[in-house]
Protein backbone atom coordinates (compact mmCIF):
# COMPACT_ATOMS: atom_id res chain seq x y z
CA UNK A 1 0.00 0.00 0.00
CA UNK A 2 1.51 3.46 -0.72
CA UNK A 3 -1.09 6.14 0.88
CA UNK A 4 -4.54 6.63 2.48
CA UNK A 5 -6.36 9.89 1.67
CA UNK A 6 -9.14 10.79 2.85
CA UNK A 7 -11.83 11.72 -0.04
CA UNK A 8 -15.25 14.32 1.19
CA UNK A 9 -17.82 15.39 -0.80
CA UNK A 10 -19.39 18.84 -0.59
CA UNK A 11 -22.67 18.62 -3.29
CA UNK A 12 -22.19 21.92 -4.69
CA UNK A 13 -20.00 23.94 -1.86
CA UNK A 14 -16.58 21.47 -2.94
CA UNK A 15 -15.29 24.87 -4.23
CA UNK A 16 -15.87 27.03 -1.42
CA UNK A 17 -14.69 23.87 1.30
CA UNK A 18 -11.44 23.38 -0.37
CA UNK A 19 -10.78 27.39 -0.34
CA UNK A 20 -11.37 27.35 3.28
CA UNK A 21 -9.47 24.35 4.17
CA UNK A 22 -6.81 25.61 2.14
CA UNK A 23 -6.52 28.59 4.79
CA UNK A 24 -7.25 26.62 7.93
CA UNK A 25 -3.98 24.58 6.62
CA UNK A 26 -1.75 27.04 5.28
CA UNK A 27 -1.88 24.81 2.17
CA UNK A 28 0.93 24.80 -0.08
CA UNK A 29 -1.21 23.86 -3.24
CA UNK A 30 -5.00 23.24 -4.05
CA UNK A 31 -5.85 21.96 -7.62
CA UNK A 32 -10.09 21.79 -9.07
CA UNK A 33 -11.01 20.22 -12.13
CA UNK A 34 -14.72 20.63 -12.70
CA UNK A 35 -17.11 18.59 -15.08
CA UNK A 36 -16.23 20.94 -17.42
CA UNK A 37 -12.91 21.10 -17.61
CA UNK A 38 -13.06 16.99 -17.80
CA UNK A 39 -15.11 17.07 -20.85
CA UNK A 40 -18.13 15.68 -19.07
CA UNK A 41 -21.59 16.17 -20.44
CA UNK A 42 -23.47 17.40 -17.51
CA UNK A 43 -26.61 19.99 -17.16
CA UNK A 44 -25.70 23.64 -17.21
CA UNK A 45 -26.24 24.50 -13.65
CA UNK A 46 -23.52 21.68 -12.96
CA UNK A 47 -20.48 22.48 -15.30
CA UNK A 48 -19.40 24.43 -12.57
CA UNK A 49 -19.13 21.46 -10.00
CA UNK A 50 -16.45 19.98 -9.04
CA UNK A 51 -15.11 16.41 -10.38
CA UNK A 52 -11.62 16.32 -8.46
CA UNK A 53 -10.06 18.64 -6.40
CA UNK A 54 -6.76 18.14 -4.16
CA UNK A 55 -5.18 20.14 -1.49
CA UNK A 56 -1.59 19.42 -0.37
CA UNK A 57 0.62 20.64 2.34
CA UNK A 58 3.45 19.75 4.71
CA UNK A 59 2.52 15.76 5.52
CA UNK A 60 -1.27 16.39 4.81
CA UNK A 61 -3.34 15.23 1.38
CA UNK A 62 -6.79 15.79 1.16
CA UNK A 63 -9.33 15.26 -1.91
CA UNK A 64 -12.95 16.21 -2.34
CA UNK A 65 -15.65 16.57 -5.22
CA UNK A 66 -18.85 17.94 -5.05
CA UNK A 67 -20.26 14.44 -5.80
CA UNK A 68 -22.70 13.23 -8.44
CA UNK A 69 -24.45 16.02 -9.53
CA UNK A 70 -27.65 14.19 -9.57
CA UNK A 71 -27.15 13.05 -5.74
CA UNK A 72 -26.82 15.61 -3.16
CA UNK A 73 -24.22 14.78 -0.35
CA UNK A 74 -25.89 13.52 2.91
CA UNK A 75 -23.32 15.04 6.11
CA UNK A 76 -22.18 12.30 7.57
CA UNK A 77 -21.95 9.63 4.50
CA UNK A 78 -19.83 11.65 2.36
CA UNK A 79 -16.55 10.54 3.18
CA UNK A 80 -14.40 7.81 1.39
CA UNK A 81 -11.51 6.36 2.31
CA UNK A 82 -9.36 6.51 -1.14
CA UNK A 83 -6.39 3.58 -1.24
CA UNK A 84 -3.61 4.41 -3.35
CA UNK A 85 -1.97 0.93 -4.30
CA UNK A 86 1.08 0.10 -6.43
CA UNK A 87 0.01 -3.46 -6.97
CA UNK A 88 -3.08 -4.44 -8.95
CA UNK A 89 -3.08 -8.22 -7.25
CA UNK A 90 -3.20 -6.57 -4.01
CA UNK A 91 -5.83 -3.87 -5.30
CA UNK A 92 -8.05 -7.15 -6.78
CA UNK A 93 -7.26 -8.72 -3.20
CA UNK A 94 -8.23 -5.82 -0.58
CA UNK A 95 -11.21 -4.91 -2.93
CA UNK A 96 -12.51 -8.22 -2.70
CA UNK A 97 -12.46 -8.50 0.42
CA UNK A 98 -13.65 -5.46 1.72
CA UNK A 99 -16.32 -6.54 -0.63
CA UNK A 100 -17.78 -9.43 1.48
CA UNK A 101 -20.26 -8.49 2.98
CA UNK A 102 -20.92 -4.92 1.40
CA UNK A 103 -22.00 -3.30 -1.76
CA UNK A 104 -20.28 -3.11 -4.82
CA UNK A 105 -20.65 0.59 -5.88
CA UNK A 106 -18.05 0.23 -8.72
CA UNK A 107 -16.56 -2.34 -9.57
CA UNK A 108 -12.52 -2.52 -10.37
CA UNK A 109 -12.24 -0.91 -14.11
CA UNK A 110 -9.94 0.77 -16.13
CA UNK A 111 -10.63 4.66 -15.01
CA UNK A 112 -10.88 7.79 -17.92
CA UNK A 113 -7.85 9.22 -16.08
CA UNK A 114 -5.56 6.21 -16.55
CA UNK A 115 -5.69 4.41 -13.46
CA UNK A 116 -7.86 1.11 -12.28
CA UNK A 117 -10.37 2.65 -10.12
CA UNK A 118 -13.27 0.88 -7.52
CA UNK A 119 -15.56 1.57 -5.04
CA UNK A 120 -17.00 -0.25 -2.56
CA UNK A 121 -19.24 0.43 0.98
CA UNK A 122 -17.75 -2.45 3.62
CA UNK A 123 -19.88 -4.22 5.86
CA UNK A 124 -19.61 -1.32 8.35
CA UNK A 125 -20.61 1.49 6.12
CA UNK A 126 -17.29 2.60 5.40
CA UNK A 127 -16.75 4.19 1.27
CA UNK A 128 -13.48 2.80 -0.03
CA UNK A 129 -12.30 4.25 -3.10
CA UNK A 130 -8.77 1.92 -4.47
CA UNK A 131 -6.79 3.00 -6.95
CA UNK A 132 -3.75 1.75 -8.83
CA UNK A 133 -2.04 2.52 -11.57
CA UNK A 134 -2.41 0.05 -14.90
CA UNK A 135 1.05 -0.49 -14.78
CA UNK A 136 1.67 -1.70 -11.74
CA UNK A 137 3.10 -5.04 -11.00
Amino acid sequence: MKTLIPYLNFGGRCREAMTFYKGCFQAEQLTMQTFADAGFEVPPPFQDYILHSELTTDGLVLRASDGRFDSPATVGDNISLNLMLNNLEEQERIFNSLAEGGTVDQPLQDAFWGDRFGQVTDQFGIHWMLICPKQAA
